[in-house]
């Protein structure tokens, strides 16, 4: 066995790897960019060596580097982790010349599978069932419209060396494929150096079902049974589980044979993964293989008491399958929901900021190899720490929340409350949406489809209401505790509490929730308390109990608990499995200010302008695309608002640009 690894990734996959490695007396050493300086992986290794600027290109992508940095501390294998150059086959080599393990599969068979074009080829010579579709080498833009006009619209594009979503567009039709096609091969370049596309037929209602693989060196290979990764956005993927829901044992079986044949056939070694796009009638078709360790795996551990990352390792060093095909069982369900810091309201457009808090379950370690029924099988997965950044440069992941339950209900009923005590302040997530998806009808019912969250927009994207009246009173006791001062249980003048000569003391409060609606609670003091008025209601409220940011309060006749944590002027109240934003204003204080100057459209967050697609002095119409930014490798259409001109164009292509900033004047149409 390896007596030192290197650890050539970052976040939450090199934590893992440093976890497991330390589980089995091997020492790590981290890489990490200048942005990554204070990162969690570096903290958790025994090692961690600088390898550049925060661009990936300068750091994690520097495959020269990270071996001279594996050679120079002694390691003897490198990790690659999922992203970067865990599927680069020039990188596998180069280990390999360098004399160290490349802990993944042999060059030869990235190479056979990285691409997805020579991978369907392949397939097709091997008889497994094809998507319609053209992947050949020609790609002239005219004769790849000729393709698609062909195979049928709807059509799916896909960056040939692509994944994880990315370089990948729907056309619905021969009108809108020229500017699909240009959009697609600027973000598969920028996110794999390679703007080469294939087209398939767009199938309606598909299941996105991929088979876990894992072959050794002495020519075993078995698959660890299935996972549902069908419920997506933007093409990447939001909840995973194993095992998929209605599958018989004959279709697992017919996965699970053609799986492990795709990967003989290559000369596979390690762990990957075998993708299928399935009908609802059960037929399946060969979309692609990941030539790596996924980030969904651990609901395959769950599922099956192993460590995939320990077998990665073993393997790596020469030895055998640690178990056999027939040896393997599902035992129960789990769940994986990746919490991001993104917005779904608005496009699920990343997060850039600090994170000022986060609060996770309370998480129960899996027992690998034990008997799978621990009352509360709770698992969260994560690259960051509270005080932590989410940067621009990197995927803006936060954590992989992973539960087990007895049977797929039970792991939902827990999955639900683990999303409930999830709490992050600092920037966007996309929690609530999460925990919206878990109990809606569709996905509780296993009604899935790749295109699930756009089917039922309304039910997980409902109007915004308003913040109820027990959250008020939480932030009210929060905001009125928080001006006591340290010693104000002694001294009468740090108490605080609103003492008046003959009369009690009314303080008008004013907050003002993400949609901008306004609540005035008037306060009135009491001798125990206070009494809150609010959309003409009335009642007495006291503190029961304070710990921390975490509140009781007495409202009436009923209790209310939760957690109130203050940023600035902000309020941010968890409670019921809910979380309302509060901004507290002091009405003087704000008067006469004035809104933000109109008519310039802006950045909805930090990234480069890749495309310029309108002239000054344009007249365009509601909903014409205008500028295209590019932000974490993923592209974003900023479009006209209504019909109007533009008068002015304030940045050009490749210009850095920040959240919020104007990037064209535009003065709207006046009205007929």
């Amino acid at each position: 066995m390896f007596q030192k690894i290197l650890i050539a990734n970052r976040g939450e996959i090199a934590c893992r790897v440093a976890a497991t490695a330390r589980r089995m007396g091997i020492k790590t050493v981290a890489v990490y960019s200048e942005a990554d300086a204070d990162a969690k992986h570096v903290a958790v290794c025994d090692e961690a060596v600088l390898l550049g600027p925060a661009p990936a290109r300068e750091s994690y992508l520097c495959g020269d580097k990270i071996i001279a940095i594996a050679l120079a501390t002694g390691a003897q294998a490198v990790h690659p982790g999922y992203g970067f150059l865990s599927e680069n086959a020039d990188f596998a080599e180069a280990c390999a010349e360098a004399g160290l393990v490349f802990i993944g599969p042999p060059a030869s068979a990235m190479r056979a599978m990285g691409s997805k074009s020579a991978a369907k080829t392949l397939m097709e010579q091997a008889g497994v069932p094809l998507v319609p579709g053209y992947h050949g080498d020609e790609q002239d833009a005219a004769f790849l419209q000729q393709q698609a006009d062909r195979i049928g619209y709807p059509v799916l594009l896909k960056a040939s060396a692509g994944g994880g979503g990315k370089g990948m567009r729907v056309i619905e039709n021969t009108e809108s494929f020229k500017e699909a096609l240009a959009s697609c091969k600027r973000e598969a370049i920028a996110s794999f150096g390679d703007d080469k596309v294939l087209a398939e037929k767009y199938l309606q209602r598909p299941r996105h079902i991929e088979i876990q693989v894992f072959a050794d060196t002495h020519g075993e290979c078995i698959y660890l049974f299935e996972r549902d990764c069908s419920v997506q956005r933007r093409h990447q993927k939001v909840l995973e589980e194993a095992p998929a829901p209605g599958m018989t044992t004959e279709r697992r079986a017919a996965m699970g044979n053609a799986a492990v044949a795709a990967a003989k056939a290559v000369g596979y070694v390690g762990a990957g993964t075998v993708e299928f796009i399935a009908n609802q009638d059960g037929s399946f078709y060969f979309m692609e293989m990941n030539t790596r360790l996924q980030v969904e795996h651990p609901v395959t551990e769950m599922i099956t008491g192993t460590d995939l990352v320990e077998w990665q390792l073993r393997v790596a060093a020469g030895e055998p399958l640690p178990k056999k095909q027939d040896e393997l069982r599902i035992h129960g369900h789990a769940l994986e929901a990746r919490i991001y810091a993104e917005n779904p309201d608005k496009g699920f457009l990343p997060s850039i900021g600090t994170l000022r808090h986060l609060e996770t379950p309370d998480a129960v370690t899996f027992e690998v190899g034990g008997t799978h029924n621990h009352p509360a099988a709770v698992r969260v997965d994560s690259g960051v720490r509270e005080g932590d950044a989410i940067s621009p440069f990197y995927d803006p992941m936060i954590a992989k929340l992973i539960v087990w339950g007895a049977d797929r209900k039970q792991a939902l009923a827990r999955m639900a409350q683990a999303l409930a005590q999830f709490q992050i302040v600092g920037l966007a997530g996309n929690v609530a949406f999460l925990k919206r998806l878990v109990e809606s009808e569709p996905f509780a019912t296993a009604d899935l489809d790749t295109g699930l969250i756009e089917r039922n927009q309304e039910t997980l994207f409902p109007p915004a209401r308003s913040v109820p009246v027990a959250a008020l009173a939480l932030a009210a006791v929060a905001l009125i505790e928080s001006e006591k001062t340290p010693d104000g249980a002694t001294s009468p003048w740090g108490q605080a509490l609103g003492w008046r000569l003959n009369a009690r003391y009314a303080r008008t409060l004013a907050f003002q929730d993400e949609q901008g609606k306004e609540y005035v609670p008037v306060l009135t003091y009491l001798p125990h308390g206070w009494q809150l008025a609010i959309r003409g209601i009335d009642v007495d409220v006291a503190l029961l109990s304070r710990a921390g940011a975490g509140l009781s309060v007495r409202m009436g006749d009923t209790s209310v608990h939760g957690t109130v944590r203050r940023d600035g002027d902000t309020f941010h109240v968890f409670s019921g499995g809910l979380h309302h934003v509060l901004h507290y204003a002091d009405p003087m204080a704000h008067a006469g200010e004035a809104e933000a100057e109109g008519g310039r459209l802006t950045a909805p967050m930090p990234g480069k302008v890749v495309a310029v697609l309108a002239a000054q002095g344009q007249d365009v119409k509601e909903g014409e695309p205008l500028v295209i930014m590019e932000a974490m490798k993923m592209e974003h259409t900023i479009a006209a608002p209504h019909d109007g001109t533009v008068d002015e164009i304030l940045y050009a292509v490749g210009d850095q640009v920040a959240d919020g900033a104007p990037l064209l004047a535009f003065r709207a149409a006046a009205a007929a």
